[in-house]
């Protein structure tokens, strides 16, 4: 059976799969001081970045060799999802290859905005997106803040103080399309 499926260009050419440095350092100041301004700025930081977000291949058709072996006939790849003892689950994104492979080295990334990884964390009824969950500065974006980004707004620091959110646009210029 053959599944013809069309790609996308990828909408980061050239990306390198390191992590932003600006990205790396707001999540460290977000992890070392505890509280809301550090903490939205790391969100408005991964705004203006990507995330990398791991797919993992998934069997869903195993066969056993005549030596007993086990092996894969056919696989899924599948979105990686995290879930607490209290049943949240997590959609899990990377600033970096470092930090993906560190995680899972068998991982492959699929470069993605912050939005978009909300957008999907919700469409699948997730409650968080969980940057970097193996370090270096593991961060959870959950409730407000994952449900603007998940309607396609991005986080910014305003120039005089605070941030504020950057809302899409549609073609006729009415707010609040999401891309």
């Amino acid at each position: 059976m053959v599944h013809e499926r069309t790609l996308a260009p990828s909408p980061f050419p050239g990306d390198d799969g390191l992590a932003d440095p600006a990205a790396r350092r707001a999540l460290a100041a977000a992890v070392r001081e505890p509280g809301t301004t550090p903490y939205l700025r790391a969100v408005a930081a991964l705004c203006a970045t990507r995330v990398l977000v791991p797919v993992v291949a998934t069997a869903t058709r195993t066969a056993t060799t005549t030596e007993g072996l086990s092996s894969d006939k056919e696989a899924d790849m599948s979105v990686v999802m995290l879930q607490s003892a209290d049943g949240r689950r997590a959609l899990l994104g990377f600033t970096g290859l470092d930090a993906l492979t560190t995680w899972r080295a068998d991982a492959r990334p699929v470069p993605v905005t912050i939005d978009l990884a909300a957008r999907t964390a919700r469409a699948e009824g997730v409650d968080t997106v969980l940057v970097d969950v193996s370090g270096p500065f593991p961060l959870a974006i959950d409730g407000e803040v994952l449900d603007a980004l998940a309607q396609g707004h991005r986080l910014v620091e305003l120039d005089e103080g605070g941030f504020g959110w950057a809302v899409p646009v549609d073609e006729a210029g009415e707010p609040g399309a999401a891309g």
